[in-house]
């Protein structure tokens, strides 16, 4: 099979490991794309040495996260695709803004600046880290109970405590400060370039069962778009949750996205 002329980045939101993309390297990759899935900063090679080392991730922020990115894609032949679940989603909106992405798929994305509607489901997905100032400049683990409100509440119990063994990690509390307090500061690490016609094509897709990223706040933050005339396109998946990349049914959406980029030549 001929190659794509675009590479797929993968970048994962916060609570799971970079590998929990791997299902979705091997469907891109049979459908001709070079893929990639590198972790955020302080991210460890495994699960298990990514709990047993939690404070590597701690105080890590939206901005560190972007420049991270950044600076592996500037390595790259040419800009690739990016394709980010929940925080990775927004990190590949702020970059496909900043023009250094072909393209990007954000799925259940976090909010970004100038998205207001703050749902209480999302509040109760996020008590975890916000119960306590401090974790700001910490990293947090979820419980496998917290895990299965946030991200597993439309799945079973059983199938919810086997995706949080196999792929949950502690992650930073900072990026979560930074969105909360992003529409009361003028120079939020949240903001995203929403403008820019220029930028290459921009998928939103969300769970409509979703509790961290409820349908509500990617439909604002597909608003945010409006003063585009660059391609923003909108999907849902109306009986899915924040699980959707990771659950039995992730290729349902992984196909979903691979037609969307066939249908923009990327």
């Amino acid at each position: 099979m001929a190659g794509k002329s675009n590479a797929v980045l993968f970048i994962h939101g916060l609570w799971l490991h970079p590998t929990s993309w791997s299902a979705w390297q091997e469907a891109f990759e049979e459908a001709g794309y070079e893929t990639a899935a590198p972790g955020w900063p302080g991210d460890q090679d495994t699960v298990e040495l990514a709990r047993a080392n939690p404070d590597s991730v701690a105080n890590q922020g939206i901005d560190d996260v972007v420049e991270h990115y950044g600076s592996i894609i500037s390595q790259m032949d040419c800009p690739p695709v990016l394709i980010g679940h929940s925080f990775g989603g927004m990190i590949a909106e702020k970059l496909l803004g900043m023009g250094v992405a072909a393209g990007a798929v954000a799925i259940d994305a976090a909010q970004i600046k100038g998205v207001l509607p703050l749902p209480l489901s999302a509040l109760r997905s996020t008590l975890p880290v916000f119960k306590n100032p401090a974790n700001k400049h910490r990293s947090v683990m979820l419980t496998a109970r917290e895990f299965h409100y946030s991200f597993g509440n439309a799945l079973s119990q059983e199938e919810s405590d086997t995706l949080y063994d196999r792929w949950v990690v502690p992650a930073p509390g900072k990026p979560l400060f930074e969105a909360a307090a992003a529409n009361f500061s003028p120079h939020s690490p949240a903001k995203v370039d929403t403008e820019n016609e220029s930028r290459g094509p921009l998928l939103l897709i969300m769970g409509g069962e979703d509790h961290t990223v409820p349908e509500v706040i990617t439909k604002s933050t597909a608003k945010q778009y409006r003063h585009s005339t660059a391609v923003t396109d909108v999907t849902e998946f109306k009986d899915r949750g924040h699980s959707l990349t990771i659950d039995a049914g992730w290729l349902e959406v992984a196909e979903a996205c691979l037609s969307w980029l066939e249908s923009h030549d990327l």
